[in-house]
């Protein structure tokens, strides 16, 4: 029994420091825009979510061939959410409202993905 509660303590420690290490990322960015825009954006464009999953992932004992599956997929569906990023700064260059921007900018991102999806498996893109 106390290697069963061992084994359960190890695991919500390791989600811990998942949870603690995303944050701090995300945290890091956020505070970054205070005082730099230009750092901030490009700290916020690396593929810093996709490598924190890539590391997870092989920790947790993934094969490098899924994780090369993985970032596969996540290229091609870098495509249609690039419309978010051209959409969002230029409605709100427009005068629409912070959370109007946001809802167009989210709800066109969405269609985009449900146009994509079909064409990238009619391509032979496994996704």
């Amino acid at each position: 029994m106390s290697s069963r509660k061992a084994r359960f303590t190890s695991i919500m420690l390791y989600y811990a420091v998942k949870a603690i290490v995303s944050a701090l990322v995300i945290v890091a960015i956020s505070e970054s825009a205070k005082r730099s825009m230009g750092f901030a954006a490009l700290v916020a464009s690396l593929p810093l979510t996709s490598l924190l999953a890539f590391i997870w992932l092989r920790l947790e004992g993934t094969q490098p061939q899924k994780i090369a599956d993985l970032s596969g997929q996540i290229f091609w569906l870098i495509i249609p959410s690039l419309l978010f990023f051209l959409l969002l700064p230029l409605l709100l260059k427009n005068g629409v409202s912070f959370w109007a921007s946001l809802g167009l900018s989210v709800a066109a991102t969405a269609a985009s993905y449900v146009v994509m999806l079909p064409l990238l498996r009619r391509m032979g893109v496994a996704l």
